[in-house]
């Protein structure tokens, strides 16, 4: 079998490796992309956007289920929820097929299939077992994302234990639900199962749900989901299950004592694993570290040529770290002037109800590293817009540095936070300081005004609480 010739080959297609190989398509190196199961990825397919869809749905059901705050009546509103799921996966298929018309479009070409290095600057391409392709690169790029991780004895079996994919695609409505795991995964299911009626349980192993957020976010958080129903249990383990034929009973160990939860579903969401088999690194100089790859900052592996983007490469685990690694790493191959990433500056999000997101360093975070901190709060009841929207739970608190007036961080905590993030991930990406910010005029009515009166907060000069 001939081997065909590349400058940059990518394996993986998701939002991490296609955008690398437009890029490099876009600087004139003849670019191929690997995939072996669906191009966009997890993400696009199986995680951030049809995720999103199915949060949206039951935005609505929870909103139709309150009509009579807005001055509406309606009677007998249900949801047919094989459509709802349905959109959700429509959703991804559009995206997916827009994903394999931008590869075309820049002249990328896709292997169907599973790389595998196969010595220096070289990797065998095979489908169901056989051999269909060789190719030859001077630089190759791993990006082959992650996976669930699975608990044992608690291992997702499509029916009474779930994997987030299960999860996408009920096939009915659980009447009781336990999600085990509190990050952003297991909050958005939580989220969204609650919304649609569900009775929901979570477990988390740590002192406080959504570990890496501010605390006083997670503690907002926290009484937000109580008061819509769901239950919490933490310092709390699942030790056991025992399966039935639709239910299953769990043993939760918590505060020293254990506990026995009947439920109708369980969701596994203990974070997850780098996909770091079969891809030949044995022989080479690329280190394994907890199933993902060592990378230096510009996504360098040990190994001459080979590189590792995304989830693969370690935390934090979100799309838009993966997309931007890929353009820096073939940016940096093309002899660009490239500047490395500064992990602090991007931004998380998670769409449960309320949304949370954050940017930079938590208050703890900030202290642990030397800072002397000013802290700037504004809750959302405080805003004409949240009250008008009939979202008034929610708060802004920002951290500056009392010395410099550097903003260390922002977190947040209501509706639309994840779309005004964006505005403090700019703000720290150029370095801005508390008089930026306070000489920065916001829009009025709106919820990023908030924004605005959590820094005049942090200097005692909010106007509006």
């Amino acid at each position: 079998m001939a081997e065909e010739e590349f400058d940059l080959v990518v394996v993986g297609g998701g939002p991490g490796g296609y955008v690398a190989a437009i890029r490099a398509a876009q600087l004139g190196m003849k670019t191929a992309v690997v995939e072996r199961e669906h191009l966009g990825g997890i993400c696009l397919n199986w995680g951030c956007i049809p995720t999103k869809a199915l949060l949206r749905s039951s935005e609505i059901n929870h909103l139709l289920a309150h009509l009579g705050e807005f001055g509406f009546a309606a009677d007998n509103i249900r949801y047919d929820l094989g459509k709802v799921v349905n959109r959700s996966r429509a959703v991804a298929k559009q995206l997916a097929s827009g994903v394999g018309h931008l590869l075309k479009k820049n002249k990328v070409k896709v292997f169907d299939g599973h790389g595998k290095l196969a010595g220096p600057h070289r990797l065998d391409i095979s489908k169901d077992a056989k051999l269909v392709a060789s190719v030859r690169a001077p630089h190759i790029i791993l990006a082959t994302g992650a996976r669930a991780r699975q608990l044992p004895g608690l291992e997702s079996d499509g029916h009474l234990i779930w994997s987030y994919k299960d999860a996408m695609v009920p096939k009915t409505m659980p009447k009781t639900l336990l999600v085990i795991g509190s990050g952003a995964i297991g909050i958005e299911f939580a989220s969204f199962y609650r919304n649609m009626g569900a009775e929901v349980t979570v477990v988390e192993v740590l002192d406080r749900i959504l570990p890496v957020e501010d605390s006083e976010i997670s503690a907002f958080a926290q009484k937000a989901f109580e008061k819509q129903g769901i239950k919490i249990l933490l310092d709390a383990k699942v030790s056991g299950a025992q399966k039935s034929a639709d239910s299953i009973a769990v043993t939760i160990e918590a505060a020293a004592a254990a506990q026995t939860l009947t439920v109708d579903r369980v969701i596994s969401a203990a974070g997850i694993v780098g996909n770091v088999e079969d891809l030949g690194l044995t022989g080479t100089k690329i280190v394994v570290e907890k199933t993902h790859l060592k990378i230096d900052e510009f996504c360098r592996t040990g190994e001459p040529g080979v590189y590792a983007i995304g989830d693969l490469a370690g935390a934090p685990w979100l799309a838009h770290k993966a997309s931007h690694e890929g353009v820096l790493c073939v940016e940096k191959i093309a002899g660009m002037d490239v500047h490395t990433i500064d992990w602090t500056n991007i931004p998380g999000c998670t769409y449960c109800r309320p949304q949370i997101a954050s940017v930079g360093l938590t208050e703890a975070r900030a202290k642990s590293v030397g800072h002397e901190v000013r802290i700037g709060r504004f809750p959302f009841i405080g805003n004409g817009k949240a009250i008008a929207m009939g979202e008034p739970e929610g708060m802004v608190k920002v951290v500056f540095d009392a010395r410099t007036g550097e903003l260390l961080g922002a977190h947040m905590i209501g509706a639309e936070v994840t779309e005004m993030i964006q505005g403090f991930a700019i703000a720290r990406t150029l370095e801005t300081t508390e008089a930026d910010l306070m000489h920065t005029v916001f829009p009025h009515p709106t919820v990023s005004e908030t924004m605005h009166e959590a820094v005049l907060d942090a200097y005692g000069r909010a106007i509006h609480f």
